[in-house]
């Protein structure tokens, strides 16, 4: 009987050792499954090249349409306006007539002294006409009114004084040097060129900007107050490497900066790099250099790891 139980614990120790074995070579399978699962996973990417060619950094500022010289039409007496030649928007040339005015004396014995005799012709008219030629922005008064002596009647822009008035703040002045000759983006898309003629001597005391004068050769209307759009040229690089805005990565407090660059099909890496100027949707590289060749991940190298595993979509 000892036999036959020394025989069944031999056989049952045998059975849980083999268990037991199992048991603890079962995890080890299922994390080489994971780990080989891991390596397996490939994020979807969109990759770009470098860009080799000049390159600036610019300022965009405001400049504004303006005539420099305007014109006063004034009553020279008293009296009542018989006929208004102006029009508001209407161009007018020098020496021609605007204003009718009969005098306030004319108006009341103007009819006495005809009936008296008729050969007086006592008519007390008097004929305004335009001191310059130019458009008129400004009309004060219309035919019926009563005006006196040196009043306003309409005001006429010089069209020979039309400038854009450039506005640059102060700390600024040193990049104008090289901006002398400027182009001009009017809202309509269209462009202008001009060159910077002379500053204002003041300067505004809230904003700190101070006026620039901006000649151009147009002889296109444009009216004042139209707000065009400049962009002054703070530094230029010839044969620089850019690459766009989304391929460069950075950390929280933007002290390092980083690319995602292919090695092969399917792989790629960190590569710290070093900025320069940027431009619009670009960023300049200084380092390291880069090649025209080179494939930098554009889309999807967000949370990458320092090599990743990709995958190129088209």
């Amino acid at each position: 009987m000892k036999k036959y139980e020394a025989v069944i614990k031999i056989i049952f120790y045998a059975i849980f050792t083999c268990l037991l074995q199992s048991c603890k070579e079962a995890p080890s399978s299922s994390e080489e499954e994971t780990d080989v699962a891991a390596e397996d996973i490939q994020t979807p990417v969109t990759i770009t090249s470098p860009v080799i060619g000049n390159m600036q950094e610019t300022i965009e500022l405001n400049a504004t349409s303006a005539f420099l010289l305007k014109t006063f039409v004034k009553s020279n007496v008293n009296g009542y306006l018989k006929t208004v030649n102006a029009q508001v928007g209407k161009y007018v040339s020098k020496g021609q007539e605007l204003f009718i005015i009969k005098t306030k004396e004319a108006e009341s014995l103007g009819n006495i002294v005809n009936s008296i005799d008729s050969s007086l012709h006592f008519e007390g008219v008097v004929h305004i006409k335009a001191p310059g030629s130019g458009y008129i922005t400004q009309l004060t008064y219309q035919a019926g009114d009563y005006v006196q002596d040196g009043e306003q009647l309409a005001v006429i822009t010089d069209t020979k004084s039309f400038v854009f008035l450039l506005n640059v703040p102060y700390e600024l002045k040193p990049y104008l040097a090289a901006n002398k000759n400027i182009q001009l983006h009017l809202p309509d898309s269209a462009v202008l060129d001009g060159y910077v003629s002379a500053a204002m001597p003041t300067v505004d005391a809230a904003s700190q900007t101070q006026g620039y004068v901006i000649k151009v050769n147009t002889a296109a209307n444009i009216p004042e107050n139209l707000i065009a759009k400049v962009n002054l040229v703070k530094k230029s690089v010839i044969n620089t490497a850019s690459l766009p805005k989304a391929c460069v990565l950075t950390d929280e407090v933007q002290s390092e900066f980083w690319i995602m660059k292919l090695i092969n099909d399917s792989v790629a890496v960190k590569v710290p790099v070093q900025k320069g100027i940027e431009n619009g949707d670009h960023v300049q590289i200084l380092s390291p250099p880069l090649f025209a060749e080179d494939k930098i991940l554009l889309t999807g190298n967000y949370g990458l790891s320092d090599t990743a595993r990709v995958i190129i979509e088209k």
